[in-house]
């Protein structure tokens, strides 16, 4: 077995690990307590001032690369500097997300085509740039899902076909490369104290009709916890890792929920339906925001 390695839980210490979106959120939490198991973290993200800041608070050596996910050149780029830093890649965590709500039929198709590129294009992306490292190294790619790939929802087109088409492709590179000792996990997070879900949770009808969801879907759940239960996924090299216990479940019962899902959500459809014109339209949250702000500065240098 390769010196350090954690094929057998063995631990993170000097482990080399790579975060996207981990600027804020999950992203930043896991490269910290990755940080304080050990490993050396590469954060990647959108915002230099808050990943330079992150870099900092970590125990470990650690280093940062401003990327746009979706950017083959840029994060082919960032690959070979991550390589070139720390000699080495051992995780690498597909973890950048954005989100939008509201109805299908009046979402801002820009919006809708950006969840789709950060969530699913940007984990292909990143899988694409660091797989050969990965191979050298017989490591662990993990593609951070949802509950929205296991149960699609009303008012979250966009994220939840971006998390059922990332779930999917983590499963079918798994298959790919299960034989050249690179292993493929798919973590699932239920709703979770971040900017993204307190930025959805800003319109009222996207927080009421979240509040009305079975239970325990209608809770928020703290990012530590849940941050924890991936971190014990990247020791174990798990190819399931669920940061709400209850979601494990969830697999068992899937084949059942689309006409659940339907049935309920046709009703609460009709009930908020005179009020849907004024939900935002726009990607949500604090990274929401340095997306939409990324967007706009590539144009002006375009132009």
């Amino acid at each position: 077995m390769i010196r350090g390695a954690s094929r057998n839980g063995a631990g993170l210490e000097g482990q080399v690990a790579v975060v996207t979106g981990a600027a804020r959120g999950v992203g930043e939490l896991l490269a910290r307590k990755l940080s304080a198991r050990g490993a050396r973290v590469a954060l990647v993200g959108l915002e230099p001032d808050e990943l330079k800041r992150v870099s900092a608070r970590l125990h470990t050596e650690s280093g940062w690369w401003h990327a746009d996910v979706t950017d083959d050149e840029a994060m082919a780029v960032v690959a070979a500097g991550v390589g070139e830093r720390f000699g080495r890649v051992d995780t690498v965590v597909a973890n950048a997300g954005v989100a939008a709500g509201g109805p299908f039929a009046d979402s801002d198709p820009a919006a809708w085509r950006r969840v789709v590129e950060v969530n699913l294009i940007g984990s292909a992306v990143t899988a694409r740039a660091f797989l050969p490292a990965l191979t050298g190294s017989r490591g662990y790619f993990l593609q951070i899902a949802s509950l929205a790939a296991i149960a699609p929802a009303p008012m979250m087109t966009a994220y939840c076909a971006s998390k059922s088409g990332a779930e999917a492709f983590a499963h079918s590179l798994r298959a790919e490369v299960g034989h050249r000792g690179v292993r493929v996990g798919v973590g699932y997070l239920s709703w979770t104290d971040t900017d993204m879900v307190r930025g959805a949770d800003e319109d009222e009808v996207m927080r009421e009709l979240r509040a009305r969801l079975p239970w325990p879907a209608n809770r928020t759940y703290p990012a530590g916890p849940a941050v924890d239960r991936i971190v014990t996924g990247i020791e174990r090299r798990s190819a399931h890792v669920y940061a709400q216990w209850w979601l494990r479940g969830t697999q068992s019962v899937r084949g059942h929920l689309p006409a659940l899902v339907a049935a309920v959500g046709q009703r609460e459809m009709r009930r908020v339906a005179s009020r849907l014109g004024g939900v935002s339209r726009g990607l949500v949250g604090a990274g929401g925001a340095a997306d939409e702000a990324h967007a706009r500065s590539s144009r002006t240098h375009s132009d």
